[in-house]
């Protein structure tokens, strides 16, 4: 039981941190980031070239891919974005726009890095075993780095002045426009948030899974799993549904291990029946 748990919680804060980045962009925009993965695989690939093959320190690495992403995620929505929601007003023309990128990723990745798996040095060596618990140093690092990133995202949205910002976004985008909020800056800088925390998780997890071109479509869909389970939009929702999904996916591994590969064929007909039930997640309302 102690190693389920201890597995669900560092499964836990990396999903959380993946879905963060995600339902921080849905609820500035309404807009679900199809390339949230392919982010993710992005930044796991600048971590990949800056530690693994230029033999910069770590923390560098994963500072890179934050940076990379965030000026990326910029980008995408002063030049992408914001010109489609002021030329369209169907939900429609956002979510191709937001496939259609998800694809060029794809595209771009495998351009430059190939198919192969690629893998990092290990940060730490060395396995934790006591209290019933085998756990390599390197996971509980980064599961620990992953929850600290977490709360100072949580201390910056509370916080400061772009987070208050972006929370009024969030609530009442027309009444927070009213109040002075300069609604293209704070929305700029909500979707290169949310796409550095993406790059940043990837940068993390290379050290763990390693990285290849195939896993962005994966990674989106679990991310998504994890908003439907919280709340989209919701802060809160994301750890939430990023702790349960971590939790779960242990459980599933240790108890259906013997029936073969049914985890997430047991989770996702679970989650068709909370969606049933609750359609609007556990937090159906902004920045709860």
């Amino acid at each position: 039981m102690e190693q389920v748990i201890a597995n669900g919680l560092y499964l836990g804060a990396q999903y959380a941190l993946i879905a963060l980045g995600l339902t921080l962009i849905f609820g500035l925009m309404n807009v679900l980031n199809f390339a949230h993965g392919q982010m993710y695989v992005l930044g796991g690939f600048i971590t990949y070239t800056v530690y693994g093959q230029l033999g910069l320190p770590f923390p560098l690495a994963v500072l890179a891919s934050g940076v990379t992403l965030a000026v990326i995620g910029g980008l995408m929505e002063r030049y992408l974005f914001r010109t489609v929601i002021r030329r369209s007003h169907r939900e429609e023309s956002t979510m191709l726009l937001a496939a259609a990128t998800a694809f060029f990723f794809d595209a771009v990745i495998l351009l430059i890095f190939g198919e192969k798996q690629r893998g990092v040095p290990k940060i730490v060596g060395g396995v934790f075993k006591d209290f019933g618990i085998i756990l390599p140093y390197d996971r509980i690092v980064v599961g620990l780095l992953a929850a600290v990133i977490i709360l100072g995202f949580i201390l910056f949205m509370k916080f400061t002045k772009p987070g208050r910002a972006m929370r009024a976004l969030a609530q009442d985008r027309v009444a927070a426009q009213l109040m002075g909020v300069d609604v293209d800056r704070y929305t700029m800088i909500g979707f290169a948030l949310g796409a550095m925390l993406a790059g940043l998780v990837g940068g993390l997890l290379v050290t763990i899974t390693g990285v290849n071109s195939g896993i962005g479509g994966p990674i989106s869909i679990k991310a998504f799993t994890m908003i439907m389970i919280g709340g989209a939009g919701v802060v809160g929702g994301a750890i939430a549904g990023g702790f349960i999904l971590g939790m779960m996916e242990s459980v599933g591994l240790t108890v259906l291990r013997e029936y073969g590969d049914i985890t997430y064929l047991v989770i996702f007909a679970a989650l068709m029946v909370f969606l049933a039930i609750r359609p609007q997640g556990l937090m159906g309302k902004p920045w709860g």
